[in-house]
């Protein structure tokens, strides 16, 4: 395992490779991966983000879009877990203040009439109710559910990467098409027609589909 000065060396390696050529993917994937390890989160993050966009954006889209997916799901599911955990106590915090500022409002305005009191009561279990609705509506992005269909493979089932589309309109993540004519035949796995590694197309709107889903539900980084 590099030491920390070895990552600073390697980062300024990358910075110099980088200044030559700044669509070179290895030095922005190995940059990223040495300010993580550095725990420079954002800008680590940031460079596996540029390593895969340029990766998936090549003509001939190799063996690591899957290898700076990885690294870069494994970084992004962190830092949601630890914005989570901030958000969450924020919330419940905010809640809590919340319910007691009602409280303290109900009992400042029931009078000595029973009516009143009833009336006082009934509109406070409202009030909280939709308190709680409020609260659990602002909490939704970051409670894991099903990620849709649609922004999945239908063969690994794990969400996209880098989705092409065949002529028959089907998507599919790339790697796994590529190694399906690969080893078993020039044919569509699903459809069974026909089909050459000229004919795949990106599915750009898949792509970013994706991209805004993983923005606003992180935690589904970890369904790979």
């Amino acid at each position: 395992m590099p030491t920390p000065r070895e990552w600073t060396r390697v980062e300024e390696d990358c910075r110099k490779a980088l200044e030559l050529d700044s669509s070179s993917v290895k030095a922005h994937y190995m940059l990223g991966i040495a300010l993580l390890e550095r725990e420079e989160h954002a800008e680590g993050i940031k460079e596996l983000e540029k390593a895969f966009d340029l990766e998936r954006s090549a003509k001939r889209p190799g063996h690591l879009v899957e290898e700076v997916w990885s690294i870069l799901a494994k970084a992004k599911y962190e830092e949601w877990e630890r914005e989570s955990s901030e958000r969450s106590w924020t919330l419940q915090k905010l809640k809590d203040d919340c319910e007691k500022a009602l409280l303290e409002h109900r009992f400042l305005d029931v009078s000595e009439d029973k009516d009143e009191v009833k009336d006082a009561v009934n509109d406070h279990s409202k009030q909280l109710e939709l308190l709680k609705d409020v609260f659990s509506k602002a909490a939704d992005n970051d409670t894991p559910k099903e990620v849709p269909d649609y922004l999945c493979c239908k063969i690994t089932l794990d969400i996209f990467r880098d989705p092409v589309i065949t002529p028959s309109g089907v998507t599919y993540e790339r790697a796994v098409l590529l190694e399906h004519l690969q080893k078993v035949g020039n044919f569509d796995p699903i459809t069974r027609e026909t089909l050459e590694v000229s004919q795949l197309v990106p599915n750009l709107a898949i792509k970013e589909a994706v991209r805004s889903f993983l923005n606003d539900h992180a935690w589904a980084y970890k369904m790979n």
